[in-house]
């Protein structure tokens, strides 16, 4: 056994990336760091091996996943294309750890419950059965994330702090709007993931990130494919549970009025409206075993009221949101559409040449291109590829390359032919 407590039944040889699993902290090692830590070990002809070999031979994984509610070792299944396979003789390795935290008792949860009551009044409901699913059902989706604004200095950080611990701190993870854009995704790796301080992304990045977000927001899709660095791609449940907190109402998030995927709690209160030693009482409170008697609490609500995949109420905070996010550019461009007669196909040179006054000038400027077309969604018109021209999906008319946006209602066959008698017979030249 080698020393420092790290022995050889601590490891796992994941055979994908021939990469080794020290499963209590489920970080991969290299094979020599395991042979540097491990002695050599005896095998039935007298014999000694490195122990990266012996763990090849009698420790192998042939996959690596991350599902709350199933064992260490998944034995006879195999994750493929978005859903379990039967796979008798293998065996997949499930990088999720429980939480450790020691249950307190639920009736002295009080102080939490009030705190959140006191900042989001009759929000508080809401957020607390959602926080209580994360707890009880860390392995189903909640299609809907939470939203919880309001000024600084309120405790929305002390709400969740109590919440770590119950879903298990390596469960809960926090990133920024700009982390969610990198590459990189293994933050989707955890039961409850904050998004924290979602403010200032610009105009074209609010729509970005809201459309990014999407992806891992609700389910379908059923599965993530993760991507970390210097490990190979694998496949996770779609089961995170996203939390955005901020401090910004209109230069926030991106919200559209069709949203389905946001439930907004938003705080009037002030950083003043606490006495200067709340804070202390609380985060003392929590030391003492207050955290645990969150964690009972949480553990034993009854959720049968509590429906994780339908859409959440839209509430008036939700609502101001949607209109902060609505520019004045929104109207104008409408109003140009009308103008035009609502046609079944147009492009940007047809709208700008039918615009007058300062919006004819911010259609032609170039650095407000790029949130055109999120506007026009919002008038109900979309983009119609080329099918003719696979590498940039353009439509040449009057020998310019240009974008086709059809509306929304149409089929989508209807679309493609309202774009091609737009575009004319030139377009399937491009």
């Amino acid at each position: 056994m080698a020393d420092s407590g790290v022995s050889i039944e601590d490891f796992y040889a994941v055979m994908p990336m021939h990469a080794y699993m020290f499963a209590p902290t489920r970080e991969m090692w290299p094979a020599a760091s395991v042979n540097a830590r491990v002695p050599a070990m005896a095998v039935p002809s007298g014999k000694t091996i490195p122990a990266s070999v012996w763990l090849d031979r009698n420790r192998p994984v042939e996959q690596v996943t991350w599902t709350p509610g199933l064992p260490l070792i998944i034995h006879d299944r195999l994750v493929a294309d978005g859903g379990w396979i039967d796979r008798p003789e293998v065996r997949c390795l499930n990088l999720y750890r429980p939480p450790i935290l020691e249950l307190g008792d639920a009736t002295k949860s009080q102080p939490w419950r009030d705190h959140v009551t006191r900042v989001f009044g009759e929000d508080a409901g809401h957020i607390i059965s959602w926080l209580a699913h994360r707890v009880q059902r860390p392995q189903e989706k909640i299609n809907h994330a939470l939203v919880l604004g309001g000024a600084m200095g309120i405790g929305k950080d002390t709400l969740l702090a109590a919440i770590r611990d119950a879903v298990g701190p390596w469960n809960f993870k926090e990133i920024t709007p700009t982390g969610v854009m990198g590459r990189f995704n293994g933050y989707l790796k955890s039961v409850i993931l904050r998004i924290n301080e979602a403010r200032d992304l610009g105009e074209f990045d609010r729509f970005k990130f809201f459309d990014h977000s999407k992806n891992f927001l609700a389910a379908p899709p059923e599965t993530l494919l993760i991507d970390e660095k210097h490990l190979r791609e694998y496949s996770i449940p779609n089961c995170t549970g996203v939390i955005i907190t901020t401090n910004h109402k209109a230069d926030g998030i991106y919200l559209p009025a069709d949203d389905r995927r946001h439930y907004v709690a938003w705080s009037d209160l002030k950083k003043e409206h606490f006495p200067d030693d709340y804070w202390k009482g609380l985060y003392k409170w929590y030391a003492n075993g207050g955290a645990r008697h969150v964690a009972a609490y949480l553990a034993d609500l009854d959720l049968s009221e509590f429906n994780a995949k339908s859409p959440p109420e839209k509430t008036a905070a939700f609502w101001a949101i949607v209109d902060a996010s609505q520019a004045p550019e929104d109207g104008e461009l409408a109003d140009v559409l009308d103008k035009m007669k609502n046609p079944a196909a147009t492009t940007l040179v047809r709208i700008r040449n039918a615009a007058t006054g300062d919006f004819s000038e911010w259609v032609a400027d170039r650095k407000n291109r790029r949130a055109i077309p999120h506007r026009l969604e919002r008038c109900g018109y979309v983009p119609v590829r080329n099918p003719d021209s696979p590498s940039d999906g353009l439509w040449k008319i009057n020998d310019t390359r240009q974008v086709v946006y059809a509306r929304d209602d149409l089929p989508e066959r209807e679309r493609l032919r309202e774009a091609r008698q737009l575009a004319g017979p030139a377009s399937s030249s491009v």
